[in-house]
């Protein structure tokens, strides 16, 4: 199966492109699922539908046409298929603070909660290979990251937390009720959680894999939007995720000639030789400004064919990851692959969140994770067609040399 992630700031295009590259491969004979990550749900907006995919299935998918189908979730049946007796327990805890019932129920929805019964529908599709491809239109920057951290952490809480906590609070439950007004969770909250977890076993494997999962941004020609796709594909190889293209949206087309166009077309060009040296060696793919709002399947089909032309979209554009971040013995250290290179061919110049490689004509800045920004020290090294660029060691100044 192939997964396709499209991720990006708010408002840059990510719910057509991510639609558009469905319709494409649906046409190509794949059987496709839309899923839309983003709890504003806009899927049936894009596809012009005269009412929402709530309305007509419960958030479970919709097929649109033979070999396509979409889905956007409503947390309120995800309640009752996968948080019963969690989302109680919260509720019950909201209760006993003061709340009344309403708004208890209202806050006891708490964050992650949609994101991990995503993962659940994405892990159970994988698993039973109910599509051939599944489209993901991710939330903007901060939620996505959340999404594709929530299988690490809830690893972590149940191996390290949950069985001690179960415990624990076995033991105390019964002199608690005695002494303390605050309800504490009962068995069935704990199984709850632990069945969760036992469905969603695996899904960080596939989502790290790149054979199966790739990740695209999407993006606009201008210095915020970049900015913050830079961050975006810095976070994603943080969680060693494929990226295998940048889909450069609202490109500006060359035939508008008129005068007041023309500084808006000057610095849509600085920005795009920009995103080359941000994000070279992935491609980037270029989409013009659409004259009206791209609505309706006519739309996207022609937004598919103007990002992916005779390319089939599943295609993996970019295999590697083009860099990798690693840390050991208070050091931390920036791996990429350059073959073929000298030390006299490499320069590098440190900005203030950035590190910028200049070999000869091809210069590539790569975004610092923040708490590297605390090393004032750096150096590198050549290393088997690998350039190595090393923090080290101590953040207060004394770095050893």
């Amino acid at each position: 199966m192939r997964i396709i992630m499209f991720a990006g700031k708010g408002g840059v295009g990510k719910t057509s492109i991510a639609s558009a590259t469905g319709v494409r491969t649906a046409e190509d004979g794949q059987k496709t699922l839309i899923m839309s990550l983003d709890i504003a749900h806009s899927l049936s907006d894009i596809f012009a539908l005269d009412k929402g995919l709530m309305e007509k299935n419960k958030g479970m998918p919709v097929k649109m046409e033979d070999r396509l189908w979409i889905q956007e979730l409503d947390i309120q049946e995800e309640i009752q298929r996968n948080w019963g007796e969690v989302y109680k327990y919260i509720v019950s805890i909201f209760n006993a603070t003061g709340f009344d019932e309403i708004l208890a129920e209202e806050l006891a929805i708490l964050p992650g909660m949609e994101e991990v019964s995503s993962l659940l529908y994405i892990n159970r599709y994988a698993q039973e290979g109910d599509f051939d491809v599944i489209i993901l239109d991710c939330a903007p920057t901060g939620e996505s990251l959340r999404f594709i951290s929530i299988p690490t952490t809830l690893e972590w809480y149940i191996r390290k937390v949950f069985k001690m906590e179960r415990r624990v609070v076995s033991y105390i439950r019964p002199v608690a009720r005695r002494f303390y007004d605050v309800p504490l969770p009962e068995d069935d909250y704990f199984g709850a959680l632990e069945n969760l977890f036992a469905r969603l076993e695996g899904i960080d494997k596939i989502l790290t894999d790149p054979t199966i999962t790739t990740v695209r941004l999407v993006t606009n020609p201008e210095k915020i939007v970049l900015k913050e796709t830079q961050r975006t594909f810095l976070y994603f190889s943080l969680y060693k995720m494929c990226i295998d293209a940048i889909v450069m949206n609202r490109i500006l087309p060359g035939h508008l000639t008129e005068k007041y166009f023309e500084d808006w077309k000057k610095s849509q060009r600085t920005y795009l030789k920009l995103a080359e040296e941000y994000f070279n060696p992935v491609p980037i793919f270029p989409v013009n400004l659409f004259q009206n709002e791209p609505l309706g399947k006519e739309n996207l089909r022609r937004i598919g064919a103007e990002i992916y032309g005779e390319h089939s979209p599943t295609q993996h554009f970019y295999t590697e990851r083009p860099y990798e971040f690693h840390q050991e013995d208070g050091q931390f250290f920036i791996r990429i692959k350059l073959p073929f290179l000298t030390k006299e061919e490499v320069e590098l110049n440190r900005l203030a969140e950035e590190i910028v490689i200049r070999i000869g004509g091809f210069k590539r800045h790569i975004l610092l994770p923040r708490h590297v920004n605390a090393y004032k020290h750096v150096r590198a090294k050549i290393d088997g067609g690998f350039l190595n660029i090393i923090f080290g060691g101590k953040k207060d100044g004394k770095e050893k040399a």
